[in-house]
């Protein structure tokens, strides 16, 4: 990548949609030979076709499938789910400059499920290199971290299959 500012997005909102925009700015970058990280959090390796196919491209994903939801597993320790994801936030800051764009899937939702505190959150955004673009997906995305990005997306949800009862389809949801 040429040497120029980086810029910070935010795909955030309630709407469907914020996973997907991110996979698309991932192949647009690697159609241009950028070097990307898609680190993805809260999901399982099969949670969709999204990171096979990433990695057929060459994209660095990595899938931290230890560090679950509370919403979907109540019964989860919150501080060891938060020392683990801590932990491999770190990594990733230790190895970002080896990127031209790192993506950060469902990074609001750490904080909006208070596995992450905001405070972490935000300092981990104004230490992340300024050479390295970062975009950040999920639901919750704060004020403040509203406020640190260049970019922000809101998803809507006006209308959905989902609220007729219908189940998510294989290739189009998930």
């Amino acid at each position: 990548m040429e040497q120029m500012k980086r810029f910070i997005h935010v795909y955030t909102g309630e709407g469907k949609g914020k996973t997907t925009a991110a996979v698309g700015l991932a192949v647009r970058a690697k159609s241009r030979q950028l070097k990307v990280l898609f680190a993805q959090f809260m999901k399982s390796e099969h949670n969709g076709g999204e990171t096979a196919l990433l990695k057929e491209l060459s994209v660095d994903v990595r899938i931290f499938k230890e560090i679950k939801s509370p919403l979907f597993y109540p019964d989860i320790d919150v501080k060891q789910m938060r020392e683990m994801a801590i932990k491999r936030l770190n990594e990733i800051l230790s190895v970002a400059n080896r990127y031209d764009m790192i993506i950060i899937d469902e990074f609001n939702n750490l904080v909006r499920s208070k596995i992450l505190p905001e405070e972490y959150a935000l300092e981990f955004i104004d230490r992340f290199p300024e050479e390295t673009e970062l975009v950040l997906t999920g639901r919750g995305a704060t004020e403040e971290m509203i406020a640190r990005a260049d970019y922000v997306t809101y998803m809507k949800a006006i209308k959905h299959p989902h609220k007729e009862g219908l189940s998510a389809r294989e290739g189009i949801e998930y």
